[in-house]
């Protein structure tokens, strides 16, 4: 029987140092887009391509997000009262009812590949996504992980969301090595974190979706700590390949790295651009903008 990915996790645990003091008793996943937190960008993306259970990996500084995507009795019974019935259908909307969410605590930063692990007991002997919420992408239509889950279906291996960067950013992120299978899409000969632009196998680059099989867990469990002293999610990938076909699948869509500011800033205007309410009004005050 093919298997579907119905589950995905969000390792949403981070300091978000970057953005201090913005993030010093508020999660960085928590920093609004024109109208709604980075972290619900990243769940409406799941929702969208089916998936059912999203699994937090937090610490003990991120209730927000619990909060977030929990039922607000009384704010929704003051909306009720006042008449206000749009706003309280987007307040019901962020999770729909047949979605279920599991917060997990991990309890050390001991990197990306330790936060997905944390997530084994719940994910079990099943293909499940991985969203990086820094990584915010828009398509304009499907969104990202839904077009990976296409792959996934067809393929029925993991599937790794990847784009070119220019070669002198290579150490700033996990790039593979490709064998091409057609336009976009390709067979992972090797995966290498942070190497310099002299070792690096191409300016290919692994942005923050995955979605992987089970065997990921085993690998995770005996992989050595790599870059940083942390336990990575790549080196674990680069032994899962060695077993299992892994694919690298380059994404439609425009990527914003909102783990940096000017990233964030960059979503924050294009997005309220494209913002329905906001659009006109915006793009006018944009330009008679005078910059000096």
């Amino acid at each position: 029987m093919k298997k579907t990915v119905r589950k995905a996790v969000f390792p949403v645990a981070g300091l978000g140092t970057r953005f201090l003091p913005a993030t010093k008793a508020s999660p960085k996943e928590m920093l609004p887009i024109v109208d709604k937190p980075l972290i619900q960008y990243a769940v409406e993306e799941a929702v969208a391509a089916g998936i059912d259970t999203l699994v937090f990996v937090t610490s003990r500084t991120k209730r927000a997000i619990e909060d977030h995507f929990d039922k607000a009795y009384e704010l929704e019974t003051e909306l009720a009262t006042r008449g206000k019935t749009e706003t309280l259908q987007v307040l019901k909307d962020i999770v729909p009812p047949n979605v279920t969410c599991v917060y997990i605590r991990q309890a050390e930063a001991l990197g990306l590949g330790h936060a997905v692990n944390c997530a084994a007991a719940v994910i079990g002997d099943e293909p499940f996504a991985v969203i990086l919420a820094d990584d915010m992408i828009d398509d304009g239509t499907r969104g990202c992980l839904k077009q990976m889950v296409g792959i996934f279906d067809e393929w029925q291996c993991s599937v790794i969301g990847t784009e070119n960067i220019h070669p002198s950013e290579t150490q700033s992120y996990g790039i593979v090595k490709v064998e091409p299978i057609s336009k976009g899409l390709g067979k992972l000969d090797g995966i290498v974190e942070k190497p310099k632009p002299a070792d690096a196998p191409s300016n290919q680059a692994v942005v923050g979706r995955y979605i992987l099989t089970p065997g990921i867990f085993e690998r995770l469990n005996t992989v050595t700590r790599g870059a940083g002293g942390e336990i990575q999610l790549t080196d674990a990938i680069a032994m899962l390949l060695k077993d299992e076909p892994v694919l690298s699948f380059e994404f439609e869509g425009k990527r914003y790295d909102c783990g940096s500011k000017l990233g964030y800033l960059m979503a924050t205007v294009e997005q309220g651009l494209k913002h329905e309410e906001l659009h006109e009004s915006f793009r006018a005050y944009l330009s008679g903008l005078k910059l000096g």
